[in-house]
């Protein structure tokens, strides 16, 4: 039977709406559309650039709770707020996957409350960065 496990981070969020911040079947991991929300403090920062890196540290402790980490994404959705900041996240998004290279989704929909400026949800399949192959079309 595959394993699957379900976890929380302590989000009131969570709870509230019954959903995991992360759920792995087998080596299949799938992380919740996640904001730039402190763990520990609570506080999300203005700044949209801090905001993305809180992004990035709440995936990866997620990712690292059951084994795996940035190098073994292979898709990402990125949704930001504002159009104008998409270069920011994106020059952020690059210098986080660089060499992972994941399938990408970028857009600019309105998101859950005008305080998040940037949320990322990722898929990740546990050791794909041990066996990833680069391959280049002919352009």
């Amino acid at each position: 039977m595959t394993k699957i496990v379900k976890l929380k981070s302590g989000a009131v969020l969570e709870d509230k709406s019954s959903y995991s911040r992360l759920v792995a079947v087998g080596d299949w991991i799938f992380v919740s559309n996640t904001a730039g929300r402190n763990p520990e403090t609570k506080l999300i920062p203005e700044d949209v650039a801090a905001q993305t890196h809180q992004v990035f540290a709440n995936i990866s402790r997620a990712l690292q709770a059951v084994g795996s980490g940035l190098g073994d994404v292979i898709s990402a959705r990125v949704f930001i707020q504002e159009p104008a900041d998409t270069p920011l996240v994106m020059e952020i998004f690059g210098e986080m996957f660089r060499g992972v290279d994941p399938a990408l989704t970028v857009t600019c929909p309105p998101l859950g409350s005008s305080v998040y400026k940037v949320e990322i949800e990722v898929t990740a399949y546990r050791g794909a960065s041990q066996g990833a192959e680069m391959i280049r079309l002919g352009v």
